[in-house]
């Protein structure tokens, strides 16, 4: 919950992604129509899974693809932890915004306590499952899964680069395991958990690792744009 529509316009202003990477920002709702039409790929926090109805304070798949919005992101950590989210209703959400066109962003992650009782495959394996329950091969083949552990956002405290490949390369078998390599292969599996300039570089050159899911760090269109380049590497 950062950046209002004014915000939003002065971070594009002074945000200089570089060529060649693949750049999605995730502004608030309200700053949405600020971001369409900038040139980057903007994609939404989150998204219902009707088209329309009473469910007071959603956002359609409808009413993101006819603002311009490319895709949503659907199940982060906060969204599971402070309003409810289920695996149950991360796949309902992840279905529509697909039948609607929008790219999607899965989130996946496991809190410090289920890390130190050594759940957290089990945990990270059930979320991915359960998230995609219904989304066939080839509509997965298209979308993000983001590996983002719990203890590590907005904490200061990140995985290292062994701990981020090793729960990636775990999606990514998930992800074979059900679908098959060619999608396993095809889905970008990123990592989430105070990314900064600091280690982005080494946590981007795990082979597993197709990108980041940047929060703070994002923020400051200088420090955003580092990481982005360390991408391009």
């Amino acid at each position: 919950m950062f950046k209002g529509p004014a915000e939003t316009e002065a971070f594009l202003a002074a945000f200089d992604p570089p060529a060649g990477v693949e750049v999605v920002l995730c502004p608030p709702f309200v700053s949405l129509g600020a971001a369409v039409g900038s040139g980057c790929t903007v994609y939404a926090q989150n998204v219902h899974w009707e088209p329309a109805g009473a469910f007071t304070g959603e956002v359609s798949p409808t009413m993101l693809r006819e603002l311009g919005v490319d895709g949503a992101l659907v199940g982060h950590s906060e969204r599971r932890q402070h309003f409810g989210e289920t695996d149950e209703t991360v796949a309902r959400r992840t279905r529509a915004a697909l039948e609607e066109g929008l790219g999607v962003i899965a989130c996946v992650g496991e809190t410090l306590e289920q890390r130190e009782q050594d759940q957290a495959a089990d945990i990270v394996v059930g979320q991915l499952r359960g998230s995609l329950e219904g989304v066939d091969g080839d509509a997965a083949a298209e979308m993000v899964i983001a590996y983002e552990p719990v203890w590590a956002i907005g904490t200061g405290r990140t995985a290292t680069p062994d701990d981020a490949q090793q729960m990636c390369s775990l999606v990514r078998s998930t992800l074979g395991d059900r679908y098959g390599d060619r999608v396993a292969e095809a889905v970008r599996v990123q990592y989430g958990g105070s990314v900064k300039p600091g280690n982005a570089a080494a946590l981007l050159r795990q082979p597993d690792v197709d990108g980041a899911l940047v929060g703070g760090a994002s923020l400051e269109p200088d420090d955003f744009a580092v990481i982005c380049r360390f991408q391009r590497l």
